[in-house]
């Protein structure tokens, strides 16, 4: 019997999916399936954490990721491979505010990315989880779903969508053994986050998120914020007064 790790990355070209993958490959071979849209950059990272780890089994998967019909297909595929043990739901797109609301069609893009799909493929895999009652499904939101704020609320309530969704799954598990986390990076060193990097933003290395996700994991817990130090930030930006808050400009 295959002793290895089942892992399961939506959203592979993510550098933090990328980096979680990397660490998980330094602690003992594994099978991964790296689940993308981008065809030519997912090969790319199969192919260095083949080199990375001989003795891991690296498949590929791509896909349109608002089809359903595909979501459903490879969960159940997934599933009747072998129980699961990790899935990662790592996909978003850092949207810009001014042009979600100028641009209808580039604001439901947004959310889409953001809230829908990584919905759909939670409620897919946990379906598969819930039958062996037992595995991880990681969710990767933000602390920007923490509040709304005017300079990024597209983007910040579909993250907030992951965190209801999250909180609901936890609960629906609870007392099993499928475990649900929920992962809240603040500004990271990735390329999603360029712009804000060329504005001289600081950003958290993706190395370090990347650390405090696998651990989480490791340890089914079911929130962390990476790093550690914005949740007491979002907890002090979650409970301003309205009269205050709104008088920021954030």
């Amino acid at each position: 019997m295959d002793s290895r790790n089942r892992i399961v990355v939506v959203g592979a070209t993510s550098a933090i999916a990328e980096h979680c993958c990397r660490l998980w490959l330094q602690g003992a071979a594994a099978q991964l399936t790296l689940v993308a849209r981008d065809a030519a950059k997912v090969e790319r990272i199969a192919a260095d954490l083949r080199v990375r780890s001989p003795a891991s089994t690296i498949d590929v998967v791509t896909m349109d990721f608002l089809d359903t019909a595909a979501i459903r297909q490879l969960a159940q595929s997934s599933g009747a491979a072998g129980p699961i043990d990790i899935v990662l739901i790592a996909h978003g797109v850092l949207s810009v505010q001014a042009t979600c609301e100028s641009d209808l069609a580039a604001c439901r893009e947004a959310l889409e990315v953001n809230a829908v799909s990584p919905a759909l493929f939670a409620e897919a895999f946990a379906g598969e989880l819930a039958k062996v009652g037992k595995g991880t499904i990681c969710i990767i939101g933000s602390v920007a779903g923490d509040r709304g704020r005017k300079a990024n609320y597209v983007y910040g309530s579909s993250k907030g969508l992951l965190s209801r969704y999250a909180e609901g799954m936890e609960h629906r598990f609870a007392g099993t053994g499928v475990r649900i986390v929920l992962a809240k990076p603040g500004p990271t060193d990735t390329p999603m986050a360029a712009a804000l990097k060329a504005q001289g933003r600081r950003l958290a290395s993706v190395e370090g998120v990347a650390r405090d996700i696998v651990r989480a994991i490791a340890k089914g817990k079911p929130v962390v914020y990476a790093p550690w130090q914005w949740q007491w930030i979002m907890m002090i930006v979650r409970h301003l007064p309205r009269f205050v808050f709104n008088r920021l400009n954030i």
